[in-house]
This record gives C-alpha cells, structure tokens and sequence, in this order.
C-alpha cells in the first residue's frame, strides 16, 4: 500500500481535521477541484450563476473551463463583451455572461431551457442582453454570433437591434433565397445568400468597408458595405430591438451566443474550433 505520509504536512495545513488515515486530498474534492486548477474567469462565471440560483454540473463547469483558457489561448477572449454559453438549462443559468459580470440577460416572454440550449415559442420571448452598441462596441469592429442546434427557414431575426435605418443583426436565414445582415450600417452588409445553417454562425466587421459571414468555418460571404452609425439600443437574442421594442421574434433554440469586437478570419476560425470541442464536450455539437 503506499505511503501517504508525504503529504501528511501539506494536508494537515490546509485541511486540519478534514484529513483521514488512507485519504489524499484528491479524494475531499480539494486537490484537481475548480478551487484549485479553474480558470479563474471560469469560477467567477460559476459563482454568478449560483449567486443568481442556477446550478452547473460537472461537465459543464469543464466544459467553460476548457472554452475559457482556449479562447484566451488564442488571444480573443479579449475581444468578447458579451458570451452566452446557454449552460445549467435554467434562466438564472442561461442569462449568465461568461466574459464578466455586466451585461447580465434577462430573459422575457415563454422559454424552454434544456441541456442543450435555450428556445423561445417564437411569438414573445426574447433575451435583452443590456449591450448597447452605441455605448459598449465599435463602429469598425464588431461581430456576433449563434451556435443552432438545428436551423430552420423563419423569417424571423436570431440577435440584433435597429435604430432608424442602422442597424447591427441578422436574419440568418429570411426565406428560402434572402438572408439580411446589418453590421453598424444602413443596408444590408453582407449578401443575401449568406444563409445561416445548424451549428456556429458568425457574422463580423473588421474595418469600415470589410464584412464576412461564417458557418461552421467556412466563409461564406464578404462585402464591402460601409459602416454608418451604432444603434443606440440594446440588442436582442432570438428578436430584433426595433427602436425599443422588440419584434421579428425566432423560434430556433440557441446553444451559445456572443457579441464583441470584429474577427479575422484566423480568429473566427479559432473560435469556430473552441466553441465546436465546447460543444462537443456537452454532447451537443453539429
């Protein structure tokens, strides 16, 4: 049997009496726990959802841990506001923001919330994510994004706010042969083939005449549609901010959001690659 007695000093420091004949401190949950190896991003996200009422399990609490240092890894998790990673299958859970304590949702009319993501009835629910572009992004520099477990053709808006005639959202997919896409501007900014599809979509702008769209890392519009002005409202999940008020409400269950800076094409693609194995790891990719 081995000999636990190297850790006897170490142990009884830290714990005191919580240490037993026979037990490492592996065992009491100490060592290898998310007090002692998490990122401390991660436990901060951990400690808002349960200050809020939410619970996470084990796997997702690895699962944000991982997406966290991956992101930071890769240099773009400082480029996020706003993360919404739809984990704990409750709105105390799901309103959480990853990036940091600000821009808490808040989730209004009828939701379903299950372990695979968040989905609105599609006449009246929509999440106010408190980001309001015109105080908190970039005129020149701003994506969002959406993670569908399946996707279907809606006329309806998934994110996105439009304040007069600008407007920052995306109907992903509008009817069979129109998606529209507004990036900080006044028309569209991306083509209307640029159709959505089950899995990560991306919509960013990296300078004031340069836009793509992503899906599942595979970019599949640019245009060059100048930027006009921030809306100066909050934006919407799953509906579109009209001046206030929301509208264009969408039915498609979302299992992962986000809203910050403009992407590269490296970045989007090392974002597609951290959010899939996020994915993966729940048993909820596509």
């Amino acid at each position: 049997m081995p000999d636990f007695g190297i850790f006897r000093g170490f142990n009884e420091k830290l714990f005191g009496d919580k240490l037993v004949a026979g037990q490492l401190p592996t065992e009491l949950g100490f060592i290898g726990s998310a007090d002692f190896s998490t990122d401390v991003d991660a436990l901060a996200f951990f400690a808002r959802v349960t200050t809020a009422g939410g619970t996470l399990s084990d796997i997702e609490k690895l699962a944000i841990d991982t997406l966290v240092r991956q992101m930071k890894d890769d240099n773009i998790w400082t480029k996020m506001k706003a993360i919404y990673p739809m984990v704990g299958a409750s709105a105390a859970a799901c309103a959480q923001n990853l990036k940091s304590s600000s821009f808490t949702g808040t989730f209004n009319g009828g939701w379903t919330f299950a372990n695979t993501g968040v989905t609105p009835n599609g006449t009246s629910a929509y999440m106010d994510t408190g980001v309001n572009p015109n105080s908190s992004l970039q005129l020149n520099s701003v994506h969002f994004s959406n993670y569908f477990p399946s996707f279907t053709i809606e006329e309806k808006c998934q994110i996105g706010v439009i304040d007069g005639s600008d407007g920052l959202y995306s109907f992903w997919r509008y009817n069979t042969s129109n998606a529209f896409h507004r990036l900080n501007s006044n028309t569209e900014a991306l083509p209307r083939s640029a159709h959505g599809a089950s899995g990560f979509n991306i919509a960013t702008r990296t300078s004031s005449s340069s836009n793509s769209a992503y899906v599942n890392n595979v970019e599949i519009a640019t245009s060059t549609t100048a930027s006009s002005a921030l809306p100066n409202y909050n934006m919407f999940i799953s509906a579109r901010n009209v001046s206030g008020a929301a509208g264009s409400f969408s039915s498609l269950e979302q299992s992962f959001a986000s809203i910050g800076d403009g992407l590269t094409s490296t970045e989007a693609s090392d974002f597609y690659t951290a959010v899939q194995a996020f994915q993966t790891t729940l048993s909820r990719e596509v």
